[in-house]
């Protein structure tokens, strides 16, 4: 049995309209639910880009669903101060909050003018920032001189238990770090190849906590209509990780996806028309050995896809509600 949750893009939605669409998500059979956590969009089109633990306690509070995020901690977000978020969500609404925490894309850091690290110093930051936020959960007063400065933290308030953090992983390799000290893997839909490897080297390095993948997808009454939807609205976001992690700036992003034809976004996109077609991917991908899986349809319009997938998606697959936390 996998979670079946929904995924509410910040980046591409009114944050009124998305807590509309989370709600409509938990009528129509979805058990859990999860948001990214951007500062900018990846495209002027896209548009939006609300501030996500505002909107979460709106969502906590509006329905029933666990939640995630994915947060970056160490250089637009001091630990101590996503610590202190995390303990408050998980105090008022025990069991259903979680955080994934990465390393982060200079699209959303370059805000507060310090330089972008390389990819392993950016590690080493996460490291110390993940065992900031521990021991902080224990309400240990916490002072840290490294990649993050600390001085005499403590958080007052504090969950019955700690919010789980998961890795945010998309590579083989991250997949197998983040086991040292994650509760839980998540990464994003990539070839089934890639996907089994950053589950067998998390699972092989120690990692025993659920593994969890985002989904993006465009689904329309029509093909041409869904193949437009998805080339409108995510064509600057099919290049390889590194390009995505190092690239500052939303007016570079639709540079370098000027000239991506349509047919390209088919891969990185599913795309189709057809809800079979869309449950047949699913299986596909829960059968790879996922725990959760998150849908994020990559149009700006959500309910017309939320009920189809609630009338003929969601019935075809094993759906069950999340473990709390």
């Amino acid at each position: 049995m996998t979670v079946l949750g929904f995924h509410a893009s910040h980046e591409q939605v009114h944050p009124g309209a998305l807590l509309e669409a989370v709600q409509h998500a938990e009528q129509v059979g979805f058990t859990a639910a999860m948001c990214s956590d951007h500062f900018s969009p990846w495209s002027v089109r896209q548009g939006h880009s609300a501030f996500a633990w505002s909107w979460l306690g709106a969502a906590l509070q509006a329905t029933d669903l666990p939640f995630g995020v994915v947060n970056a901690p160490g250089q637009r977000y001091h630990p101590a101060i996503i610590a202190q978020a995390a303990a408050t969500l998980a105090s008022m609404y025990p069991g259903r909050f979680w955080a994934a925490l990465g390393t982060g894309e200079a699209s959303n850091e370059h805000i507060t003018g310090q330089d972008w690290p390389r990819k392993e110093v950016r590690n080493a930051r996460l490291g110390e920032c993940v065992d900031v936020m521990r021991r902080l959960f224990t309400g240990e007063e916490v002072s840290h001189d490294g990649l993050v400065t600390v001085d005499r933290a403590k958080l007052w308030t504090l969950p019955p238990s700690p919010p789980p953090l998961i890795g945010a992983a998309v590579s083989e390799q991250t997949a197998g770090w983040v086991a040292g000290w994650a509760d839980g893997l998540i990464t994003v839909a990539q070839p089934h190849a890639d996907l089994r490897a950053a589950i067998e080297a998390y699972r092989g390095a120690g990692g025993s906590g659920p593994v969890a993948l985002q989904v993006h997808l465009s689904w329309a009454p029509t093909e041409d209509e869904a193949l437009h939807i998805a080339h409108d609205q995510w064509r600057s976001n099919i290049f390889p990780p590194d390009f995505n992690w190092d690239v500052d700036h939303v007016k570079h992003f639709d540079a370098a996806a000027e000239h991506v034809p349509p047919e390209a976004l088919r891969g990185p996109v599913l795309v189709s028309s057809d809800p079979g077609q869309h449950a047949a991917w699913l299986q596909e991908l829960i059968a790879l050995g996922f725990d959760e899986v998150y849908l994020h349809h990559v149009g700006q319009e959500q309910r017309a896809w939320l009920d189809v997938f609630g009338e003929q998606v969601l019935p075809q697959l094993d759906v069950t509600a999340k473990v709390a936390a």
